[in-house]
């Protein structure tokens, strides 16, 4: 047992040398040495170079399955103010690393296509076989698109946040390495809209755009509010799309104490380029929600507003609502009071910890309820998610014509409603996603870094949904709305760290890319 001297650090713990040496002098050196720029929390004291005497450089380590010599490691050799790091993940009876985080530098992520039709079913394949036609169809009574949404990682938050990618080699983290790769994915798998988060400003209007306009894709951007130096991008293809309205969302309100957040969401609504007349527009949303897993009241409050805009860009003469796919980094896990709350519409926060309603944050400490209203009325926002005022009509905008022009504009409005903790909205949403493998319960994961491997990216849309049996990985089959025909198969937690986690050489963001194809019947 360490002395009380002990210092908590994260799930970890440092303790001075001298302490520690009259713990465990006897051990061999293997058993605790940290395996150098591995996972941070690996079974292995951290030995910190700043922690020892400038004379004092501790040994090269070459292969990970080498037994260490023993080496000169004495008292003499360290400062009085060392600190060694102990790591409170259990060792494997080995006394090597972890067997699913040793640290690879080669290798791919094999992803294949998911197909949910049965007429589909035999076409599985693996990324790289070319005998397949993934292309999707358009016909006079069905038109077929692809979504990706992908968080691309900024380049300023890499940087900021560091200690999160401890376990990657540094020439993978540089953007001159990066974008190329990411550029590569995009054009590999060819989507017909593109949900992009973490874009920053600069990239975008340098590289990013450019890159997307020599592939035929518009592109229509929103930069987070105050000094944050990135936001959210849509962007679609020119061949598949024409333009009816940008609608940018802006979490951030002055009038408001509870939205001081610089998030923002960006809502288009497109008309699908077909030879049908009729055929009805497709909204297309974008957002990357506050990652603060204890500020759950300003995550709801920011989906409401998302729900809100979409509820009027969507809305139709007769009442309903056309199509919807809803994409971006929720920074909520799946089974989370939030993102219940958008699969199934409503949601009674009643006695709901703040820190709860993510599914983030586990420890209940000092957690205090959420309030009834979450927000308060002069956010102009309906426990409905709809705008309870006209909005002033927004100035809308056409790929085909460079000059704006002034639409007319269905709003929402509702009368005051009495203090409720039950929030709902008008939309039928699924997950393109099932979060779990069916054959083993596994969880999916679309982001993995040094400090979690989670699911926080998704692609809702607008369906109606059949009885399926409640069971982890069942939730595909799907009819009216948007018809989901295939999806791109994510992977466990285990299968990323076979090639070192995220980024690495091939994937270079610490999120994968989520992508769909959709059919959309005339």
């Amino acid at each position: 047992m360490l002395p009380h001297h002990q210092k908590s650090l994260g799930r970890d713990w440092t303790t001075p040398w001298e302490n520690l040496q009259r713990c465990c002098w006897n051990r061999h050196i293997s058993s605790c040495m940290r395996w150098p720029g591995h996972y941070s929390r690996a079974p292995y004291p951290y030995f910190s170079s700043r922690h020892f005497s400038l004379n004092w450089r501790p040994p090269c380590l070459i292969e990970s399955r080498t037994q260490f010599q023993y080496w000169n490691w004495r008292p003499e050799n360290l400062s009085q103010t060392s600190l060694i790091h102990l790591s409170s993940y259990i060792m494997n009876s080995e006394g090597d690393e972890p067997s699913s985080k040793r640290r690879k530098h080669q290798g791919t992520i094999k992803r294949h296509w998911e197909y949910i039709c049965n007429h589909n079913k035999e076409k599985m394949k693996i990324l790289g076989d070319k005998n397949v036609d993934s292309k999707c169809e358009d016909s006079e009574n069905k038109f077929d698109f692809s979504v990706m949404s992908y968080n691309i990682l900024s380049q300023d938050l890499l940087e900021d946040n560091s200690h999160l990618y401890r376990h990657c080699r540094r020439p993978v983290l540089h953007w001159s390495f990066r974008f190329p790769n990411i550029l590569k994915e995009i054009k590999h798998f060819d989507a017909d809209v593109l949900c992009l988060q973490e874009v920053q400003e600069d990239h975008y209007g340098t590289e990013i755009r450019p890159s997307l306009e020599s592939l035929g894709y518009h592109c229509e951007y929103k930069m987070r509010t105050g000094r944050k130096p990135d936001g959210c991008a849509i962007c679609f293809k020119h061949s598949k799309f024409s333009l009816l309205s940008v609608n940018p969302v802006e979490f951030f309100r002055p009038d408001v104490p509870l939205l001081d957040r610089d998030n923002v969401g960006l809502v288009l609504l497109l008309q699908p380029r077909i030879p049908s007349t009729a055929s009805p527009a497709l909204c297309v949303a974008n957002t990357h929600l506050l990652y603060n897993p204890r500020r759950g009241d300003i995550k709801l409050t920011q989906l409401a507003m998302l729900l809100a805009e979409i509820s009027s860009v969507a809305h139709q003469k007769d009442g309903s609502f056309c199509p919807i796919v809803m994409c971006g980094d929720f920074n909520s896990v799946p089974g989370s009071p939030l993102y219940s709350f958008i699969k199934e519409g409503k949601l009674n926060y009643e006695g709901l910890a703040i820190g709860k309603v993510s599914g983030q944050e586990q420890s209940s400490r000092g957690q205090r309820i959420l309030s009834i209203p979450i927000w308060p009325p002069n956010l102009g926002i309906s426990q409905n998610c709809v705008y309870e005022v006209q909005q002033v009509p927004k100035v809308e905008k056409t790929d085909g014509d460079p000059t704006q022009t002034q639409l007319d504009k269905t709003e929402v409005l509702v009368t005051p409603e009495k203090l409720s903790s039950h929030l709902q909205h008008h939309f039928s949403l699924s997950s393109v996603y099932s979060h779990y493998f069916p054959d083993t319960g596994i969880p999916e994961v679309t982001t993995c870094h040094s400090r979690s491997a989670i699911t926080v990216d998704y692609i809702f849309y607008s369906a109606e949904k059949e009885d399926v049996a409640e069971k982890p990985g069942a939730e595909v089959a799907l009819v009216g709305g948007l018809k989901l025909l295939a999806r791109l198969s994510l992977l466990t937690e285990q299968d990323l760290w076979t090639v070192n986690g995220l980024p690495n050489e091939n994937n270079s963001s610490d999120h994968l890319p989520l992508l769909a194809k959709f059919r959309l019947e005339l």
